[in-house]
This record gives C-alpha cells, sequence and structure tokens, in this order.
C-alpha cells in the first residue's frame, strides 16, 4: 500500500510532467478527518487541466494507487482528482484567484520536493 507521501510525490511528478505551475501541497489532516494532504495546482487552459487530470490518474494507476473519482473534467476550468486520503485541485488561474483554498484552508505549504521548490 502506497504511503500518502509516494501519493503526493507521484502527483506532483505527473503534474510537472505536463507543466502544471505554481503547484501547492497543504497539510490538511488537523483540520479534516476526510484527507490528509491537498494538492493544488494550475493550468494555463481548460484543455490544459483535462490532460494534467488525466496525467496524474494514469501515473496513479500504473503505481497501482487507486483513484476513487474524479470531477470537473466537462468544463476544464477545476477539476479534481480524489485518492482518500491526498485530494488534487487542478484549477485555471481566475478559478483559484477566486477560491483561494490555500487560505480557506489557512495551512502551512509542505514542500514537496527540492525541484518543485526551485520553481
Amino acid at each position: 500500500m502506497p504511503t500518502i507521501e509516494e501519493k503526493v510525490q507521484t502527483v506532483i511528478t505527473a503534474l510537472e510532467d505536463i507543466k502544471a505551475t505554481n503547484i501547492t501541497v497543504l497539510e490538511t489532516s488537523k483540520l479534516s478527518s476526510l484527507f490528509d494532504r491537498m494538492v493544488i495546482a494550475s493550468a494555463n487552459t481548460p484543455r490544459q487541466t483535462r490532460a494534467l487530470a488525466d496525467h496524474v490518474v494514469k501515473q496513479l494507476k500504473l503505481r497501482d494507487i487507486p483513484v476513487l473519482s474524479t470531477e470537473g473534467e466537462g468544463s476544464g476550468e477545476w477539476v479534481l482528482v480524489d485518492l482518500g486520503e491526498v485530494v488534487v485541485h487542478i484549477m485555471q488561474p481566475a478559478v483559484r484567484a477566486y477560491y483561494n483554498l490555500e487560505e480557506l484552508w489557512n495551512m502551512k505549504h509542505i514542500p514537496a520536493s527540492p525541484a518543485h521548490e526551485a520553481k
């Protein structure tokens, strides 16, 4: 069974593969019993948002990490990928700014990897 950190790292690597921007990881376990980590990333177009979500799902499945559900592929403005203890939000910049999940959850950001921090 993959750890939460392995799931998060798989997601981040998949997002970086297709040039997602502003990738952020939030520790949410102290505020919610529903999930432990939230990964938020931005995409430049609805097409890229859908491609990112699709690539994330494919990479997770290659590593035998189950995906519980995906939502929002139709519009491509905000796609959510639910892995249980990890939830991934891929959003258009305007949608991300409007909902401002980072501030809403008011949590410290967790560096995902040295490569991620340099971006």
